[in-house]
């Protein structure tokens, strides 16, 4: 997804006792020897385990319940009378064991579990459990799950399911936790000539009689219960073979061609993982599902050969898609196919080790993109998820990259930006330390000896360590086990013998603890002259390292960026630095300018700093470092809300600064432009939107009106942020009319978008009727969130109250995984202190939304950090420079 024995042995008891494989998918069993029935964190008892589920069930969709009927084959480790598992909101007719009888039946609602006893205790080895059982489609992302979606001909249903992290349990009553590792059987009822989806192909059809159909899947490899897929609705379906396997596209009849740029890239990308992991994907057919909607929690989601994803990850609409949403779809395909091999073919053995999945899949769509697409420059878009993760790290609610868990619901708030943008940042730091090749053959070494088992985060460094034969895994561990970012600061300079000589003292940021004693990390840090030459290669140990760059001058510490930390140059350093700004590479300048702006705001060196290098840098410079300018310009700008007066002063030189820039990139495409340059397009026309520049919003209401009659006014590219420079700005006709439109529209993207954008209005009166709308049922079930959330983006306290005093309301139109964190991130962007003692009461009311609540009240108290201890340094500089 956008968490006893060992393995081995289980396996082989599993097999002895039950007879039962896959002949498709034998394979050595996981020699790993960190994944253990005795070690790994389970929920449940250690006495049964499962081999294979045979589930038979049949979906009423129209009242939105199913019944459902398994066949679990197990062993029993030890006797027992009692086999305990995980449910959910199921319910039992009954259940037995042949041998043993029929079970009385216990559920423990809060612990999610049913409990099956019998008479007398069953016997060590193999044995069926049979149960019979009923449960609920829900109509938000969680389980088996209902979305609504208009055409031309009415509402249509379609029925998906989302089992990652703890909702498998929902569908079947299962060892629901990812190292309880089956094969699955599945068989469904359902309406004769709808399309039935799962992970493995439709091994036969039986047609019955009242218009029904039993579909038959072929059986799945050993997997976990979170990758277990069902799809139906009326789909079509496209196909190519690539790499041995069939791969496919499926969306809502009509849709198919939008889904083509998905399905050209999937071929390529599956032939390369096969290379680069060295084993080959195992499944006979790889689907690649677009479904109608969006979620809280996210956007798409790695299913063992049906990967699903919500239509705005994988179609591509030339009258609404961007340059952006091109990427966005092609690093999503890479991203949830590597999980194919990471997660899918080796699993990590519990929760805490959910980064080895979403942190190698995040890179690995980064290498995947400079492969196929280099002109996109994809290793300047790593630098932003690194900024994000930075940002997070650096404050008191961090957490390490691997964080105990306790219990399988913990696992959704381990979704985020650590486990996978800091996930991503520190592989790439290791794969740059240990060697390209040398990574790969560790990787290569590690999917071969985990096949088809579990694994712990130790494993993977053992391999990379032997193949590189570097310290691999004591820098790793610095890295994962604990959290925030190292500080490096350079100091020295003087040019011995035709080299810069530098010491590189590491301490730590913090955005929030100036006092706090500094962690210890090894970091791996590659120094570059300006003037040019090969990067020098340093390990800093405790604390501190001294280095001779070849070439006097100004030096770039972190040249390359590869590294996971911030750099600190003294004065007299960075001056020189500064001055050679237009020169430095274009990643070395991003990671340049990103630094001196986040250690600005956090009080280490000046706050105007930033905005200097902004002011040195070239109009022609790489279109993603002037990118980088306009939303830092965004982000400062946003800081002054509720400051008319300064406001005003900084938006007078923030727009005569990129009125140049406007210039360079226009209002229409040019031919063979770069995609870096057609994305920068956008962001420009917005932040000038946001920085109320009269002539750029004049254009946009221009074109919008014109919409209707002139095809060219508003091209697809440019859709999307020129409705949101106009829902901006909009006044209670303009709001009514785009309600309106979005209401008349069947384009499923577009009809999301207009109703979203309907919560960005700055008018407070039309961002409070954006609120009540989203209680309605008009904008459709999975809309809704966004709609509050788009309000909170522009009124925070707003949006925050609102949902407080509507709290059961608001979280019952939120996904399950999500809502831990919703109600509190909708404050986190408050600029009034008041939103401190608010998200108290929250917790008080809610103990359990504690955590997500501290990192709110963590982000609101940095940006009150920043408005009164930085902003004046930039209102005297804003002064100084003309505003």
């Amino acid at each position: 997804m956008r968490r006893l024995l060992s393995s081995a042995a289980v396996a082989v008891l599993l097999l002895a006792a039950t007879g039962a494989t896959s002949s498709a998918f034998a394979a050595p069993a996981s020699k790993t020897p960190g994944a253990t029935a005795q070690t790994v964190t389970t929920q449940l008892p250690r006495t049964v385990v499962p081999s294979h589920y045979d589930v038979n069930f049949t979906p009423d969709i129209a009242n939105l319940t199913f019944t459902g009927s398994v066949r679990i084959t197990v062993a029993v480790l030890e006797p027992t009378t009692t086999i305990v598992l995980q449910a959910n909101e199921l319910t039992f007719s009954k259940a037995s064991v042949k041998g043993a009888g029929a079970a009385t039946i216990a559920t423990d609602e809060k612990a999610q579990t049913a409990s099956f006893t019998f008479a007398k205790p069953l016997t060590k080895g193999r044995h069926v459990l049979s149960i019979d059982y009923a449960g609920k489609i829900n109509t938000r992302a969680t389980g088996l799950f209902a979305l609504d979606y208009e055409t031309g001909a009415g509402k249509k249903r379609a029925i998906y399911t989302q089992f990652e992290a703890p909702d498998a349990r929902r569908f079947i009553p299962s060892w629901d936790e990812p190292f309880y590792k089956a094969i699955f059987k599945l068989t469904a009822t359902v309406p004769t000539g709808q399309m039935a989806i799962s992970n493995m192909p439709v091994e036969k059809t039986v047609d019955l009689p009242g218009g029904k159909s039993r579909v038959t899947f072929a059986a799945s490899p050993k997997m976990s219960t979170y990758l277990l897929f069902f799809g139906l609705g009326e789909f079509e379906r496209a196909t190519t073979t690539a790499a041995g396997a069939e791969i496919g596209v499926i969306t809502k009849k009509g849709d198919l061609a939008q889904a083509q740029f998905a399905l050209k890239s999937a071929g390529p990308i599956l032939e390369w993982y096969n290379d680069y992991f060295g084993v080959n994907y195992p499944l006979p057919k790889l689907d690649h599902i677009a479904a109608p909607g969006q979620s809280q929690f996210f956007a798409a989601m790695e299913n063992w050969g049906a990967i699903f994803y919500f239509e705005y990850a994988l179609l591509l609409d030339p009258a609404l898609s961007t340059q952006e949403d091109r990427e966005g779809v092609y690093t999503t395909v890479a991203h949830e196919t590597a999980h194919q091999w990471f997660g899918n073919l080796v699993t990590m053995a519990w929760w805490d080790d959910l980064w080895l999945n979403e942190g190698f899949a995040t890179w690995l769509e980064g290498r995947t993109t400079e492969k196929f697409f280099p002109e996109w420059n994809s290793a300047l878009n790593a630098i932003a998820g690194r900024e994000y993760a930075m940002g997070l790290d650096a404050l008191v609610t961090t957490h390490p990259v691997v964080q105990p868990m306790k219990t399988v619901e913990e696992a959704s708030e381990a979704f985020d930006g650590i486990t996978y943008q800091k996930g991503q940042a520190v592989i790439g730091m290791l794969e740059a330390y240990a060697g390209a090749d040398a990574w790969r053959d560790g990787v290569r070494s590690y999917i071969k000896a985990n096949t088809y088992g579990s694994t712990v985060t130790d494993d993977l460094w053992g391999a990379v360590e032997t193949a590189a034969g570097k310290p691999i895994k004591a820098i790793a561990r610095d890295f994962t086990l604990q959290p925030g970012v190292p500080l490096i600061t350079v100091s020295g300079g003087a040019c011995v013998n035709g080299a810069s000589q530098l010491t590189l003292t590491q301490g730590e940021f913090t955005k929030d603890r100036p006092g706090k004693t500094p962690l210890r990390w090894g970091v791996p840090v590659a120094s570059r002259a300006v003037s040019g030459g090969a990067p020098v290669q340093a390990l800093v140990e405790n604390g501190e390292a001294r280095v001779a760059v070849p070439g006097c001058g100004p030096v770039v510490v972190n040249a390359g960026q590869a590294g996971y930390f911030r750099t600190l140059y003294t004065p007299e350093l960075f001056k020189g630095l500064a001055g050679s700004f237009g020169s430095l590479q274009p990643i070395d300048q991003l990671g340049l300018l990103s630094d001196v702006y986040a250690l600005g705001l956090a009080g280490l060196q000046p706050a105007t700093d930033a905005l200097d290098l902004s002011i040195a840098t070239p109009i022609s410079a790489d279109p993603k470092i002037w990118s980088r300018v306009t939303s830092i310009y965004g982000a400062i700008d946003g800081y002054y809300d509720g400051m008319p007066t300064e406001q005003a002063r900084f938006r007078k030189v923030a727009l005569a600064r990129l009125s140049p820039l406007m210039t360079r990139v226009g209002w229409t495409a040019k031919p063979d432009e770069s995609g870096p340059e057609a994305t920068l397009r956008g962001d420009v026309i917005a932040v000038l939107g946001r920085l109320g520049d009269p002539a750029v919003a004049a254009e946009a209401k221009r074109r919008y009106a014109a919409d209707k009659t002139d095809p060219a006014a508003v091209p697809g590219p440019l859709r999307k942020t020129i409705l949101g420079i106009v829902a901006a700005q909009a006044d209670t006709a303009g709001w009514d009319a785009m309600r309106a439109q979005a209401k008349a529209e069947t384009n499923a993207l577009l009809r999301t978008e207009l109703y979203t954008l309907l919560g960005a209005a700055r008018d407070p009166a039309l961002a409070k009727r954006a609120l009540d709308l989203a209680m309605t049922d008009e904008p459709g079930a999975t809309t809704s969130p966004n709609i509050i959330s788009k309000v909170a983006g522009v009124h925070p306290d707003l949006a925050f109250d609102f949902a407080v005093v509507n709290k059961a309301a608001v979280e019952a139109k939120v996904d399950a995984s999500g809502r831990t964190g919703y109600l509190a991130s909708l404050g986190a962007r408050s600029s009034d202190r008041a939103m401190l003692a608010k998200l108290d009461a929250l917790t008080a009311s809610d103990p359990t939304l504690a955590r997500e609540v501290e990192k709110a009240k963590a982000a609101v108290s940095y940006r009150l950090s920043v408005r009164e201890g930085q902003l004046p340094q930039i209102t005297t500089w804003v002064k100084k420079t003309g505003g």
